[in-house]
């Protein structure tokens, strides 16, 4: 099982992620890296913080998992969680990432990255297109973090983004989705030239 950090909104979407820790303890399929409600005092600096998250909780985990609602790209904090994911360092090097659009988005859209991917996860989806334009992910994802649409736009990084609806019917499609995220991200050259997010807005 792979190591995996959860980033959301706490104050939003805290169900989604306690539902996929309830998954997770029916039929195993990660270990959970992630930083609960209450491990980080609200009283830490924004650069305590921001170390605790990147070499504590991401130090050790190989795949992040980003939930979606509709303040989620608005959240500092999940930006530095995004970034120092990215980042290849020597305390904690790149993880691979999976981004789950939530139902309070009203999203449909997905995004097929990785190898079998398509065949595993969207066999009913017959028809594919290409987006190379900012504009397009921006109206398909308008709840969707800068730095991971930044991101989609790399054809060198492999991020899905799929659709809550798609999982929560079948988990074995939350273990393919974590498994191809970790076996890529050594070849994702991620782009980091989007400045940190210094409040939220």
């Amino acid at each position: 099982m792979h190591r995996v950090f959860i980033s959301y909104h706490h104050a939003n979407d805290q169900y989604y992620k306690e539902e996929l820790l309830r998954w997770n303890r029916a039929n195993p399929i990660f270990h959970d890296y992630s930083v609960d409600t209450g491990d980080i005092p609200d009283h830490w600096s924004d650069e305590t913080i921001r170390q605790e998250i990147r070499d504590e909780y991401l130090r050790d985990s190989t795949v992040t998992i980003l939930l979606v609602g509709t303040e989620t790209k608005r959240r500092k904090h999940i930006d530095w969680e995004l970034y120092s994911s990215m980042y290849d360092g020597t305390k904690n090097k790149r993880s691979g990432i999976l981004v789950i659009n939530l139902p309070s988005t009203g999203c449909t859209y997905f995004d097929s990255a990785h190898n079998g991917e398509k065949d595993a996860i969207y066999p009913e989806c017959t028809s594919w297109t290409t987006i190379t334009e900012r504009s397009e992910y921006e109206r398909r994802y308008p709840c969707m973090p800068d730095r991971i649409i930044d991101n989609l736009l790399e054809p060198s990084v492999k991020i899905s983004v799929t659709n809550w609806s798609k999982i929560e019917s079948d988990w074995n499609k939350l273990r393919f989705l974590i498994e191809v995220a970790h076996n890529d991200k050594s070849s994702c050259d991620y782009d980091l030239s989007t400045r940190m997010r210094r409040a939220n807005s």
